[in-house]
């Protein structure tokens, strides 16, 4: 999909189908009075009828409106004018969308300049549409025999006033480079584990670091084990699939600058182990690595955006399977920083992979490091599916990484990271345990991974209610690349 920007007065916009906002209590916004008055009320005589109250994300499509260059005109419910904050503008752009790929336009003209929302400028604005867009145009069928039919829709443009259009067409410019990370990792999050195994991720992370000019390493069992990651090996015992450790490097800051880095959870099937899962959704495991997807998602964007800071990209990835050398409940494994841990449940392999990937991301002093992991069920249970889980050992990085989800609408919640909850990973036999019993298990989770975080300012988020989508809408969500792209934006200096 297309998008630009356009200057002008809508009813003189020749285009296959132009959108206009309708407030609750049926009362036009500025561009639908516009075009009213070109077409002699021809327009407020339909909201006169009640055809469209302006309830939110109603739509109703006119047909060779009088006086009106459009071939269509579209009506979009804004609901009430007095609480159009982020949520709702996204929503009726959302129905908008929609609403045109239902018909045969090619192109969408969208008017939603003069709409609030909460006090975001038209960057944000032109930003979150761009986000939507490419929300509503994804498919995933490549599995399929029949492919989806093609949507008609493949161009939007904003229609914005002289002093906008600036800011408008670099936040579309942000917003489709950010859409097409989502998008990226939502195909790999849908892929199943028989196809995206450790070895494919690892060739499409290749992929990705040739076409957008990045770094790339790859690392394997030998290389693991001569840097003692007995850790993240243990996970991958039981399983055919080689495990690898993936580096991907983007250098756009100085030369010397310190890099974010970003760790994704990698586990491309997730059985469990020898502590089986239930069988029931337990195909909804192959989505155990959109951390590790998020991250490619998020360097590409930042590579399309040319953000001007170093980014590191690290990726341990590893099935975690049963069979004759699968890691036992009750095992003690060193992990690369020598810290040792007693494995008192196979199915918590996130943090043991993730740990060695830590310790692994010290030789790039960084600046500051992210984990990004499907971990914990705890976390569903505490945030459902709206908030992903964020943890912190600095308080101004949780701060930033808030911050980057609220501005784009991809939001998480920052919860306790208290030494009194690290009294639950003692152990009688190593370091610690991989397990802190039931209480609390999102907090204790994140406790275990800060044992390896303590040389660098880390935050975590548990993305293991936010990542897929179950039920008749199951798939990959893309988050929280959306997130990630706004901390990296900020931090280069380019956010809005």
């Amino acid at each position: 999909m297309q998008f630009s920007t356009k200057r002008g007065a809508p009813e003189m916009r020749a285009t296959p189908c132009i959108a206009v906002g309708v407030y609750a209590g049926r009362k036009p916004g500025a561009a639908a009075s516009a075009l009213d008055r070109a077409a002699q009320g021809a327009v407020g005589e339909v909201l006169r009828r009640g055809d469209l109250e302006g309830k939110l994300g109603s739509t109703r499509i006119l047909y060779r409106v009088p006086g009106v260059a459009a071939e269509r005109v579209l009506l979009v419910g804004l609901g009430e004018e007095a609480d159009l904050r982020e949520r709702e503008y996204r929503e009726a752009a959302r129905a908008a969308i929609k609403a045109a790929q239902e018909t045969g336009a090619g192109r969408l003209t969208l008017c939603f300049g003069e709409i609030k929302a909460g006090r975001r400028d038209a960057a944000w604005k032109a930003r979150q549409v761009a986000l939507v867009a490419a929300e509503c145009a994804y498919r995933f069928d490549s599995m399929k025999s029949k492919k989806s039919d093609p949507r008609p829709l493949a161009h939007v443009e904003l229609l914005t006033a002289a002093r906008d259009a600036s800011a408008a067409a670099r936040g579309l410019r942000q917003g489709e480079a950010i859409g097409a990370g989502v998008s990226l990792a939502k195909d790999l999050g849908n892929l199943p584990g028989n196809v995206c195994t450790p070895t494919f991720l690892a060739e499409q992370a290749r992929k990705i670091a040739k076409e957008w000019k990045l770094g790339f390493e790859l690392l394997g069992r030998k290389d693991m084990e001569k840097l003692g990651m007995g850790s993240l090996l243990s996970v991958a015992q039981g399983s055919r699939q080689p495990p690898k450790l993936i580096v991907l490097n983007y250098a756009g800051g100085r030369k010397k600058a310190k890099p974010v880095v970003l760790v994704g959870k990698g586990i491309t099937f997730d059985t469990g182990g020898i502590s089986l899962k239930p069988s029931p959704e337990m195909d909804e495991m192959k989505f155990d690595m959109c951390g590790a997807a998020s991250v490619l998602g998020a360097l590409r964007a930042c590579a399309e955006m040319k953000l001007k800071l170093n980014v590191v990209g690290i990726i341990p990835t590893t099935e975690n399977m049963p069979g004759g050398a699968a890691t036992k409940p009750g095992d003690v494994v060193t992990s690369m920083s020598g810290q040792t841990i007693e494995v008192l449940n196979t199915d918590a392999e996130g943090r043991l992979i993730l740990c060695d990937a830590l310790t692994y991301a010290e030789r790039f002093e960084p600046e500051a490091v992210v984990d990004i992991a499907t971990l914990t069920g705890a976390c569903v249970i505490a945030l459902g599916h709206v908030a992903s889980g964020l943890y912190s050992n600095k308080e101004a990085l949780a701060r930033e990484l808030l911050a980057a989800g609220d501005e784009a609408y991809d939001r998480a919640w920052h919860m306790p990271l208290w030494d009194d909850y690290q009294e639950q990973l003692k152990s009688n036999f190593a370091d610690m345990a991989n397990i802190g019993g039931r209480p609390a298990g999102s907090v204790t989770a994140a406790c275990f991974l800060s044992r390896f975080a303590k040389k660098f300012d880390w935050a975590h988020l548990d993305i293991a209610g936010t990542a897929w989508k179950s039920g008749k809408e199951k798939g990959s969500t893309g988050r929280p690349v959306a997130l990630l792209a706004s901390f990296l934006m900020k931090r280069a200096g380019k956010g809005q």
